[in-house]
């Protein structure tokens, strides 16, 4: 898609600066980095493992195929894309069975949007499972109703080709072994209103086959989870729907305050959480002593609008960064970066912390919301990162 657009550092050269507003989605990344600034590494963070994304070398807005993590929690499944059909029944009038091509032949939409591991952060070692995408397929909303949804129907629950034996109630009298699918549900609330996407390319490329391919779900603003890859059947049903990964795993256990006493409370990770993070930092030489150095990053939530990033450096105050006005999509990471002048040589500490529109601060480790939390799903903790700095 972009293999023909110049890079930021012709276009300053060139005088053609002003056309850059008009690249909505450009190819280069973290923007007003110059060629006299020099990386520093962060300390006490292992490199990035091969498929996972390593913000040093990060070079494009969407993120590159050997840069994108993927989690299973069955098997890979192979799959024929010549016999491939997705269902779609249960409380439904009309049940459909369509192949990639009918599917293909539907309107097609693009959805770029930012796709988040839950526990993306949860140990300085597991930090590259996040990327950024344009995902095109077809909606699910006018597949539902078309198919048209019978009263009664509550819950859209969506299924993998992946398959596992599960033991249920295990070490007791009724302990049960049994082979399920890999599956996820929305509400059909959720199912209509926010706008899914049944995507089979990535980047204008098909699925990757440890992506989901040759089809999956995308939920915009949903952590990864719920963005069931190789999916296969789409089933509507008036109950709720609570398999492994709703009612036991990928639950979040947090203490909530009720008066003098904190009780805990488990609830299903949807959503994506408010988050930032340093993702490298520059520096010039030194004058006079005193280093200046650049901080990049970038922010994504859910899809409400970011107000503004603030940075501490050493636990001083919180000063703003500037985010990039361009690309701006409510579903995709945006970036950001500041300036730090006058800073000694030394260990020193950097943080960031995004505010949206609601007014929403990203929590520290010291926050409630991320203290009295127990599982590592839902890890939208501030990101400190360390550095050394030699004169």
């Amino acid at each position: 898609m972009f293999a023909s657009l110049p890079n930021r550092r012709d276009l300053l050269t060139s005088g053609l600066a002003a056309g850059l507003a008009l690249l909505a989605r450009p190819e280069f990344v973290f923007p007003g980095q110059s060629d006299d600034e020099v990386l520093v590494p962060f300390e006490n963070v292992p490199r990035s493992s091969p498929e996972s994304l390593d913000w040093e070398t990060l070079t494009e807005w969407l993120t590159p195929q050997d840069q994108v993590f993927s989690v299973q929690h069955y098997d890979i499944p192979e799959i024929d894309v010549s016999s491939f059909a997705l269902e779609i029944s249960g409380l439904v009038e009309h049940r459909k069975s369509l192949s990639l091509e009918d599917l293909r032949a539907l309107p097609r939409e693009d959805q770029f949007m930012t796709l988040e591991c839950s526990g993306n952060g949860a140990a300085p070692g597991f930090s590259g499972a996040v990327y950024n995408s344009r995902w095109t397929g077809t909606r699910l909303a006018p597949l539902l109703k078309a198919c048209g949804v019978k009263p009664g129907a509550v819950e859209v629950v969506f299924f993998g080709h992946d398959r596992k034996t599960e033991t249920l109630r295990p070490g007791t009298p009724r302990e049960l072994s049994v082979e399920v699918p890999f599956g996820r549900s929305l509400s059909l609330a959720d199912a209509t209103g926010l706008n899914p996407l049944l995507a089979y390319e990535r980047n204008g490329e098909p699925l990757a086959r440890r992506n989901g391919a040759p089809l999956r779900l995308i939920v915009p603003g949903w952590y990864g989870i719920a963005n069931v890859k190789w999916l296969r059947r789409i089933e509507v049903r008036d109950r709720r729907y609570m398999g492994r990964y709703m009612g036991r795993d990928y639950v979040t256990v947090r203490g909530e305050k009720q008066g003098d006493e904190i009780m805990y409370v488990e609830s299903s990770v949807t959503r994506m959480n408010l988050k930032s993070v340093i993702a490298r930092v520059m520096r010039r030489s030194a004058t006079d002593g005193r280093i200046t150095l650049r901080a990049y990053g970038a922010v994504w939530n859910d899809g409400t609008p970011i107000d503004r990033v603030e940075v501490q450096l050493d636990g001083g105050e919180w000063q703003p960064a500037t985010l990039d006005v361009e690309p701006l999509e409510p579903h995709s990471w945006r970036f950001f970066s500041i300036e730090l002048s006058g800073v000694e040589p030394g260990r020193h500490t950097l943080v960031s912390r995004g505010i949206d529109k609601q007014g929403r601060i990203q929590p520290s480790a010291q926050d409630d919301e991320i203290a009295r939390k127990k599982t590592y799903w839902e890890a939208c903790q501030q990101w400190p990162r360390e550095i050394s700095l030699e004169s």
